[in-house]
């Protein structure tokens, strides 16, 4: 197994099974009293803060990875490495699980209960697919930046970086009638240009930075840009390698980590980020889980599903947003 894998792996072995009250209790949380009087992060104090377009307590943003097709030949799966010189006859066939029977899945299941998703797309994953890519835009879910190819924009000069935005744009513009607005990097990795060069060609917010739970603001050229938190906690990428109960372990992780915030929501803007790509979250026991969640999640009062670029519009237009320092490196 190698690094990454057990390191998102282990990230996502979260104990299960505790109630709020005794994970609260047993890691020393605040009480709500104590949110209430200290709701730093939003600007807020008391009960009768909006913090939400509708008056949520609690939102949720669903990811949706639209990425297979694009990955190139090394590509790793979840099949132990082969050696070298031999050619790899059964990853391509997992990867095209995602178009075939995951986003399909996917689709059904945000149509189920109504709600809209964003779905970062790679440009050449949506040319291979266009009908598909196609399909995710019409039925109203937001279509956001995930590069051209399936390459690292760290190592990419900046000329380099901003060709591959200019090409995603077009694409997916082209293929899906939407102008992406929002940006997911690969892996989550930026070179020290990337914030710039988005800001430049008209982005208005990324998802590479896990720093809070709600949204925020950064600096980038004297001007304001969006920050919509992704998570690595609610992310079916470290579990391809899981065991038999790895559906019901994520189910109850969501749960956990959903009355949590939804807690913390009554006194300060809190926001709950779930990601799933074609290829994993797209098979039947992982929307079986989220089919739960999501039924779980809409019993609760004032909670809602919203797509990151409305968010990000939300928060760029209100004055408690936190404003986080300008990055150097």
């Amino acid at each position: 197994m190698n690094q990454r894998r057990r390191f998102l792996m282990a990230g996502g072995a979260i104990a299960a099974g505790f109630g709020l009250s005794q994970t609260a209790l047993a890691i020393g949380l605040p009480s709500l009293d104590t949110l209430e009087n200290d709701s730093k992060s939003s600007g807020g104090s008391g009960m009768n803060k909006i913090f939400w377009p509708s008056g949520e307590q609690l939102v949720i943003s669903i990811s949706m990875q639209f990425e297979a097709g694009a990955q190139d030949k090394n590509a790793e799966g979840p099949f132990p490495p082969m050696e070298k010189g031999y050619p790899d006859t059964i990853t391509p066939t997992w990867y095209d699980y995602g178009m075939n029977e995951g986003i399909p899945r996917l689709l059904r299941l945000w149509r189920k209960h109504n709600i809209k998703v964003t779905s970062h797309m790679v440009g050449r994953a949506a040319e291979l697919h266009p009908q598909l890519a196609k399909q995710v835009a019409d039925e109203g879910h937001e279509i956001s930046g995930h590069g051209q190819t399936w390459t690292p924009q760290y190592s990419m000069s900046p000329a380099e970086e901003r060709t591959s935005y200019v090409a995603s744009i077009e694409t997916l513009q082209r293929i899906t009638g939407q102008r992406p607005l929002g940006f997911n990097a690969f892996w989550m990795r930026h070179s020290t240009q990337t914030l710039n060069i988005l800001q430049d060609l008209g982005f208005i917010y990324h998802i590479d930075d896990l720093s809070r739970d709600e949204p925020s603001i950064i600096p980038v050229g004297n001007k304001p840009f969006a920050v919509v938190p992704y998570t690595l906690r609610n992310n079916d990428i470290g579990r391809f390698g899981g065991n038999t109960a790895m559906t019901a372990a994520f189910l109850q992780e969501l749960k956990d980590e959903f009355d949590m915030l939804y807690q913390e929501g009554s006194a300060q803007r809190r926001m709950m980020s779930i990601s799933v790509h074609d290829r994993i979250g797209g098979t039947p026991g992982l929307v079986t889980a989220l089919d739960k969640f999501i039924q779980y999640a809409k019993g609760h009062a004032s909670v809602g599903f919203m797509r990151k670029d409305a968010i990000a519009k939300w928060a760029l237009a209100q004055k408690d947003t936190p404003t986080n320092p300008a990055r150097t490196f």
